[in-house]
């Protein structure tokens, strides 16, 4: 019986660090393209008091650089929790757009950003794919600091055919190393060399 096995160690690495670096920009892109929507966003929210919140419906973002479109976000709706200094997004969407017409897909109940450390966390239902793979976890975070992508809940990354799971995964993108705990799989097919 053969098993063809499409899943590398080296495609793995790429389309995780790639869902990563897409979340990140989308999420930090939208923050700081709504921050300058406002014409003195400084005044608005000293207008504000300390624990009010601020919220938006039917969100949608597109970012394009020189005509290319780079990523587009939806959500339902989005907050902005002054005391907390938050960014919250239910519903969350995102596509990113890569060359030769590739997209990566984002979807997950929620999404936080901490706008002091740019520090995310995207909840709930966590799906990232691409046209050949899938990821899903529970909760994914950013830590902008270390520059590090990772999820504490089991990871599984599925091709259609196979399936690779880890109970937690981590991506420095700083050193592009990527590590897996836990890792299991289940692969379907033909098996031979």
């Amino acid at each position: 019986m053969k098993i063809p096995i499409k899943i590398n160690s080296k495609t793995i690495k790429i389309f995780l660090i790639s869902i990563i670096v897409v979340t990140v920009s989308v999420i930090i892109g939208y923050y700081i393209g709504r921050r300058h929507t406002f014409s003195g966003p400084e005044e608005l929210v000293s207008a504000i008091k300390n624990d009010a919140s601020i919220s938006i419906d039917k969100v949608h973002q597109e970012t394009t650089r020189d005509g290319i479109k780079e990523w587009s976000l939806d959500a339902s709706s989005a907050q902005y929790i002054i005391q907390k200094k938050q960014a919250i997004f239910n519903e969350l969407s995102a596509t990113y757009f890569l060359k030769g017409n590739k997209q990566i897909y984002l979807t997950a109940d929620k999404g936080i950003l901490d706008t002091e450390s740019s520090n995310i966390e995207i909840i709930g239902n966590v799906v990232v794919k691409n046209e050949d793979y899938s990821l899903n976890t529970d909760v994914l975070y950013y830590d902008h600091e270390n520059r590090k992508i990772y999820s504490k809940t089991p990871v599984k990354i599925f091709d259609g055919k196979s399936s690779l799971m880890a109970n937690s995964m981590s991506i420095d993108l700083n050193t592009n190393h990527l590590t897996f705990d836990g890792v299991r799989g289940e692969f379907t097919g033909d098996m031979s060399l």
